[in-house]
């Protein structure tokens, strides 16, 4: 079956209502065949099901009900331990990799009852037993999950959990071609036919085509995902990775705003103290969405909920999303005297996420090194600028993680680049933008991100419209769009650049396509209102 054909299956399939109307969580429909006593069966089932959707705390507690219902259940021990190996997130902590370990020793003594159930348990331990890197561990395991596939084809959770194994392999080993991407989508979509209703198979091919080349293959997943799992937080979220990749702003809005609800209501009904990172990362991306539909007001409010904030989960999800949502919101909308001189509040700056993964604080670095140098600033920039380049000396890359270091240096760069330009130094300016977008390009996002604060080659086509050379600005911010669609900054500077070199029929599609996702802009940005003006006189032409 081809990726499209499979998608428009997906698209066209109706969620059952088998599990809206049972009495347990809504999460879809998942088959696990265990040798489980009948209590901790069904438990099980429940823990996989919140597994599918990175739910990990959730999960580890079913399979914890299910190990204390049946002490010989190797099944819910290597659930268990499969809930503190987090394939497309960070790096298990050292205390998470003892608890996973712990889990998995515990599986093996259980004695499962059934050669597969101990060939799973096998699989996992090419994690957690294999020397070397985090990303030695990770291709391990994916090469026991190939095993395992091959060694029960009709079994459907080995084939989506390979799957899964293959993407998280292909963050650690880069093939610009997508080779495990596609080979995951390809072991998906045959599931997909079996089970419509599952929440893996969805879940996981928004992840296989969460990249610029890929992504329109997986809307019909990311549109049906959050009704396969509605009292998933992370189901209600996941499907905006997409709706942002594409552009889809009114989606994204509505994904986040679900999303961040249903993380509120976890937390809440959790205990937990604080909020908990998803909410944060969900804030993110709807901050995000709101400023690229001129929606400034409400990515204000969602500002100030996060100023409100007085604790949250020490995880890089946190440290992120409380970083770049101020640097968001103004680098976005170009106040650059009030992004020079921002600091952290006191309430956000102690939090304990920030002091262990600093390298979040690029950051507000980048936003204060832009906005100085976009203002006139020159001292404050090159402090900036002198701050991020010690925050990039100091991150230091495990093997197979993801390199935050790139991504202090794409920031650290761009800074540069409008600092020489502040300075007079053009030549040098572009030189160095271009490095930045060069390397922005080959670098993939982190999925904690909804995308670049500001993308380099935004920026290398902002600066040649400075420099008065409109023709190579349009060509720059054509090729940005490509990679991040409907972005409201691109789409204003390609209609300048375009109206600036002549190209009036260029120029009028950029501004029809601003004022179309634009339409809900509260009218208090500038670029909003110059655009449609402009709109309306090109459309006269």
């Amino acid at each position: 079956m081809s990726l499209i054909l499979a998608a428009l299956l997906l698209a066209s399939a109706n969620p059952t209502d088998d599990h809206a109307h049972g009495h347990g969580p809504q999460l879809g429909k998942v088959t696990f065949q265990t040798t489980c006593n009948a209590a901790a069966a069904p438990l099980t089932q429940v823990g996989l099901a919140w597994l599918h959707s990175f739910e990990y705390q959730r999960a580890e507690r079913s399979f914890a009900e299910a190990a204390a219902a049946d002490p010989s259940c190797g099944i819910a021990h290597w659930g268990a331990a499969m809930s503190y190996y987090h394939p497309l997130w960070a790096a298990p902590t050292p205390d998470e990799f003892q608890k996973g370990t712990a889990a998995l020793a515990k599986a093996r003594a259980a004695g499962a009852r059934s050669q597969r159930e101990r060939d799973y348990i096998a699989a996992l331990g090419a994690f957690y037993d294999t020397a070397g890197s985090h990303g030695d561990r990770v291709v391990a395991f994916e090469k026991a999950m190939d095993r395992l596939q091959r060694s029960y084809p009709d079994d459907s959770e080995a084939g989506i959990f390979h799957a899964l194994s293959l993407i998280a392999a292909g963050t650690i080993d880069k093939d610009p071609a997508y080779a495990r991407e596609r080979r995951a989508g390809e072991i998906l979509n045959a599931a997909l036919k079996r089970e419509p209703d599952h929440p893996g198979i969805a879940h996981y091919l928004i992840h296989s085509f969460d990249y610029p080349a890929l992504a329109d293959l997986a809307l019909p997943a990311a549109r049906r995902y959050a009704n396969i799992a509605p009292d998933s937080a992370h189901a209600q979220h996941m499907p905006s990775h997409i709706f942002t990749r594409l552009g889809l702003w009114s989606e994204a809005i509505a994904s986040n705003r679900a999303a961040e609800a249903a993380a509120k209501a976890w937390a809440k009904t959790s205990g937990m103290s604080g909020a908990w990172d998803q909410q944060l990362h969900a804030m993110d991306y709807l901050t995000y969405a709101y400023l690229q539909s001129g929606r400034d007001a409400e990515a204000e409010a969602v500002f100030r909920e996060l100023t409100a904030l007085t604790r949250a989960n020490p995880t890089p999800t946190t440290a992120y999303a409380v970083t770049s949502i101020p640097a968001r919101m103004l680098l976005e909308r170009r106040r650059w005297r009030e992004a020079a001189a921002f600091e952290m509040p006191a309430n956000l700056s102690g939090f304990e996420a920030l002091s262990k993964h600093k390298w979040a604080e690029a950051n507000l670095r980048f936003a204060n090194a832009v906005g100085a140098a976009r203002s006139g600033d020159n001292a404050r920039a090159k402090a900036a600028v002198a701050r991020l380049g010690e925050i990039e000396a100091s991150v230091i890359v495990p093997p197979g993680e993801y390199d935050w270091r790139k991504q202090v240096a794409i920031e650290r760069q761009i800074a540069e680049g409008w600092l020489a330009y502040a300075e007079g130094r053009k030549d040098e300016a572009v030189r160095i933008m271009r490095a930045a977008a060069d390397l922005d390009d080959a670098t993939e996002k982190h999925p904690v991100t909804p995308g670049s604060i500001l993308p380099a080659r935004e920026q290398l086509g902002e600066l040649l419209l400075e420099l008065g050379r409109p023709a190579e600005a349009l060509a720059e911010y054509r090729a940005s769009l490509k990679r991040a669609p409907k972005r409201l900054a691109g789409l204003y500077g390609a209609g300048r650049a375009a109206r600036v070199a002549g190209d009036a029929d260029q120029a009028r599609h950029y501004f029809a396509e601003l004022v179309e996702i634009t339409k809900a802009a509260d009218g208090n940005r500038a670029e909003v209102t110059e655009a449609r003006a402009l709109a309306t006189q090109t459309a006269g032409r």
